[in-house]
């Protein structure tokens, strides 16, 4: 894969996570720090990580989902700003919001391998959502970063 681009300076770098069923719905967690928000998987890339092996770490890490194939990767940055009082506190202050790229999986696996019980939980609950009521589970900031997503990967969830 070949980036378009940089991640943009203030931003943190991090995968996002598209992750489909055979259903073609699309598996969303709860935020345990904040009730009502539901979000795809993401997280930071770690030195010397690159962006797939971010994916099924983070996967892993946030949902215990080992089961999963890539399905495709993108090649651009997609930033968020995050609102003042998270920024403030969040990543120790250092980052405006987060820089994505975003990884497409498909769930290979069953019901059983999913546990949110994870070591460094994030998710209260879960569930596979249709991606055309996605839109409206997530919070505002991060609103057009899933609607490109969902677009990107549009072929895939069908």
């Amino acid at each position: 894969m070949t980036l378009k681009s940089s991640p943009p300076s203030g931003y943190r770098p991090c995968v996002g996570i598209l992750l489909i069923n055979d259903d073609g719905t699309i598996f969303v967690g709860e935020r345990i720090d904040t009730p009502g928000a539901w979000q795809m998987p993401q997280g930071g890339i770690d030195d010397g990580e690159c962006a797939i092996e971010t994916a099924f770490r983070e996967l892993k890490e946030e949902t215990g989902i080992e089961a999963a194939k890539l399905l495709g990767i993108s090649d651009v940055w997609r930033s968020y700003d995050v609102p003042a009082d998270i920024a403030a506190t969040a990543w120790g202050g250092r980052f405006r919001g987060q820089t994505q790229l975003w990884a497409a999986l498909r769930f290979t696996g069953s019901p059983e391998d999913i546990d949110i019980r994870t070591e460094h939980a994030e998710f209260s609950r879960w569930k596979w959502t249709d991606p055309k009521t996605l839109l409206a589970e997530i919070v505002e900031f991060k609103h057009d970063i899933y609607a490109d997503v969902l677009f990107e990967f549009q072929r895939h969830i069908s």
